[in-house]
């Protein structure tokens, strides 16, 4: 095993993600934006992965400019800045998280943990989480992160939930079997890969999102539960 990737959990630049994959939490599933055929596919449960970092972003859309918002990543949100921008219009925000979330959110902007992953045949992906699938992931991973590097992560079902007249639902994520020798080197090679990326992304002061990204933005029909 990878001691580097390992050790996760003990910009003109181009993601290498092949896939950005949102929890639709009214549908119960995950989608992508397919940009050679410029539609939304369904991924539907199970969703099978091994993590390999987690980083912390914006997105969302403003009204006022008919635009998507995003912002660079971070992997330290208390200590890391974050640059929110419309892609159409004037700059959003730009400070530490704690700082700047008001002015986001009144903006169309929310936060977002991002969840690099590899997928079951060995392609890099991105998983996108919002609201109380945030909060969802991280009660998992606050109880799992030892063994995240090491045993496959499992979405197998929605969690229905409600607050007040709304009702939304939840990814349900456990642990899966133990990566054999090969997953393990399957994993090692796309997180290397990752962190090529990741090592000159981190320390640029701007970003620019990539072409596939932008176009997958659009208004959002429902709330960040």
């Amino acid at each position: 095993m990878s001691s580097n990737r390992t050790k996760v959990f003990a910009s003109g630049l181009k993601n290498p993600s092949t896939k950005f994959l949102e929890w639709k939490s009214k549908d119960k599933y995950f989608s992508y934006y397919d940009k050679d055929k410029s539609l939304n596919v369904e991924v539907q449960l199970p969703l099978r992965f091994v993590v390999l970092e987690e980083l912390s972003t914006i997105k969302g859309w403003s009204d006022s400019n008919s635009s998507g918002i995003y912002s660079n990543e971070v992997k330290f949100l208390s200590t890391q800045e974050l640059n929110v921008k419309p892609f159409k219009g004037n700059p959003i925000a730009k400070g530490l998280y704690s700082v700047i979330k008001d002015v986001v959110k009144m903006a169309g902007g929310h936060y977002i943990k991002s969840v690099y992953v590899m997928l079951e045949n060995g392609d890099l992906a991105n998983i996108q989480l919002k609201g109380s699938a945030v909060q969802a992931w991280g009660e998992f991973t606050k109880v799992n992160r030892n063994k995240l590097s090491n045993q496959w992560t499992v979405i197998d079902k929605a969690i229905a939930g409600k607050k007040g007249s709304v009702t939304y639902s939840t990814p349900n994520a456990v642990l899966g079997e133990v990566l054999t020798d090969s997953e393990g080197s399957l994993a090692d090679v796309a997180y290397n890969g990752l962190e090529a990326y990741l090592n000159a992304y981190l320390v640029k002061s701007d970003v620019v999102v990539a072409e596939a990204e932008e176009e997958a933005l659009e208004p959002e029909e429902e709330l960040a539960y």
